[in-house]
């Protein structure tokens, strides 16, 4: 009896064999079911589709832009609430704004008008090179001697030259362009007077403001202000945004402004960020505010977050 079973035992495991049922069998079928095996020219590069989903199991979606996260908003919701804590504890009166990341205007205090000092030479600057292209002039010596001195040094003679070619017209114009609602100047570009939110809006967009043909000039400047001027929001901002921006100060009450536009330089978010300040103790305090808001702005947008 045991040979009949052995026997029957051996034919079994020899039909197995034959149909390469069995693991290892050297007659396996040359590719298993799910899989597509290439003919032709390019046989040998097999082309395996992907299995099927067990059940039970959905099958989870493939992330977008190669599998990155979509980045954080900058400012964060509590990066802008601990802005705005700073900003309230601080003496004197002070606005801010922010076109965010996402694109959106965000603030405290964003509407009241300041006198503008010389964050306006920026847009001195955005209405001399929109002159030029609608006259057909190009950035002659004298012309770049005249814009470079303005926004680099803050130079107000050269803001008083600038002034005389466009006037207040031309002021208007970039403003208008800007989407800014409260922007007033009358007689002198040193009467100018901005809010937060408008001044956020120019520089949330300089790329609109500035006309194609002079644009990388023009920011170019903006992001070439001379070291003892570079305070508040680019030290703030430290070597991960390019930042380009344009202060003003009065210091006989202590009115301190910044207006910046910042790019990741490792990434893709950008936004704008201004910060105005008023009857502050000093000169040095309201420099301290403005970079206290942007550091606190940026604090918590690590890339990728």
């Amino acid at each position: 009896m045991r040979r009949v079973i052995l026997t029957i035992a051996i034919a079994l495991l020899a039909v197995l064999a034959a149909r390469g049922i069995l693991a290892g069998s050297p007659h396996a079928p040359a590719a298993a079911a799910g899989a597509a095996v290439a003919t032709g020219p390019s046989a040998g590069l097999a082309t395996v589709a992907a299995p099927a989903a067990r059940a039970g199991h959905r099958a989870r979606p493939r992330p977008a832009h190669g599998g990155d996260r979509k980045p954080a908003k900058v400012p964060s919701p509590d990066a802008m609430d601990h802005a705005r804590e700073f900003a309230r504890g601080r003496a004197g009166v002070v606005s801010l704004a922010v076109v965010d990341s996402e694109g959106k205007l965000r603030g405290m205090n964003e509407n009241r008008r300041y006198a503008a000092a010389s964050v306006v030479k920026a847009m001195l600057l955005a209405a001399e090179v929109r002159r030029l292209k609608h006259a057909g002039e190009g950035i002659d010596s004298t012309t770049d001697s005249l814009l470079t001195a303005m926004i680099t040094r803050s130079d107000n003679g050269a803001a008083d030259a600038i002034y005389a070619r466009v006037g207040d017209a031309g002021l208007f114009r970039v403003a208008k362009r800007a989407g800014m609602t409260r922007f007033t100047v009358a007689g002198h570009w040193g009467n100018a007077q901005i809010t937060a939110a408008d001044m956020a809006r120019l520089f949330g967009n300089l790329d609109h403001a500035l006309v194609r043909e002079h644009r990388e000039y023009a920011k170019g400047l903006l992001g070439s202000v001379i070291e003892s001027q570079s305070w508040g929001i680019p030290e703030a901002a430290g070597r991960r945004w390019a930042v380009r921006f344009k202060g003003g100060w009065l210091p006989s009450h202590a009115l301190v402004h910044q207006a910046a536009e910042l790019r990741e330089r490792n990434g893709d978010r950008e936004l704008s960020i201004v910060v105005l300040t008023d009857d502050g103790p000093s000169f040095e305090y309201g420099v301290e505010t403005v970079r206290g808001v942007a550091a606190r702005l940026l604090r918590t947008s690590r890339a990728g977050a």
